[in-house]
């Protein structure tokens, strides 16, 4: 059962307007972001693919992940790609007390310094599932967090669509200045790898450019 829009309504955007949800749309510019990882099963993958084509995109990596495979996250950065923050335990904000919540996001500022970035400051947060409370945002916006969501969910997490809808998802929904969602995640693979190569061949066709959020 679908519990999600594929395509973020502008409503959502402009209630909560203080969350970034698509960049310039007279640009032809994409961008592609990967939450969950880094994952061994599929983030070298993606990596990769975006080599391919010259393409950057942001990685909302969760902290126990950067500690348990920090040589992949040393090339996400070395190859030039943004990363954000995703929490240190992949929290649903709708299920935590905001204490508890901040708690988890800035564990993840220990877990780099404790993999020897101390100079690194993961200044983009997305939450995860998107979902976040109110009181939690405006404290991560005071300690200087942009929140990063989205205008279009490829859907590769849902195991009751097909890889060729999620393809669809995005192929029909994404324009100028659309942030996408993916996940390098072991869920999320089989799907990843059917889509994001047809994904990056498409829209470079049309002239696109994919960048890193910064």
């Amino acid at each position: 059962m679908k519990l999600y829009f594929t395509k973020t309504p502008r409503i959502f955007t402009r209630i909560f307007s203080n969350y970034t949800w698509r960049f310039a749309e007279d640009k032809k510019e994409i961008y592609l972001t990967f939450d969950d990882g880094p994952t061994p099963e599929i983030t070298n993958f993606v990596l990769s693919e975006l080599q391919k084509h010259n393409a950057k995109a942001t990685f909302f990596c969760i902290g126990k992940n950067i500690e348990k495979h920090p040589e992949i996250f040393k090339q996400i950065l070395s190859e030039g790609h943004s990363v954000g923050n995703h929490t240190q335990n992949h929290f649903n904000g709708w299920k935590h007390k905001t204490n508890d919540y901040l708690d988890n996001v800035l564990k993840v500022e220990e877990t780099l310094k404790t993999c020897n970035y101390q100079s690194l400051k993961l200044n983009l947060f997305r939450p995860p599932y998107g979902k976040i409370k109110t009181s939690q945002a405006k404290e991560l916006i005071k300690k200087g967090y942009k929140i990063i969501m989205w205008s279009v969910l490829s859907a590769d997490f849902d195991t009751s669509i097909s890889k060729e809808q999620c393809l669809q998802n995005v192929l029909k929904n994404t324009t100028n200045g659309s942030i996408i969602v993916f996940h390098d995640s072991v869920k999320a693979s089989e799907k990843l790898r059917f889509v994001l190569p047809k994904i990056l061949d498409e829209f470079s066709k049309k002239g696109f450019k994919f960048k890193a959020i910064k």
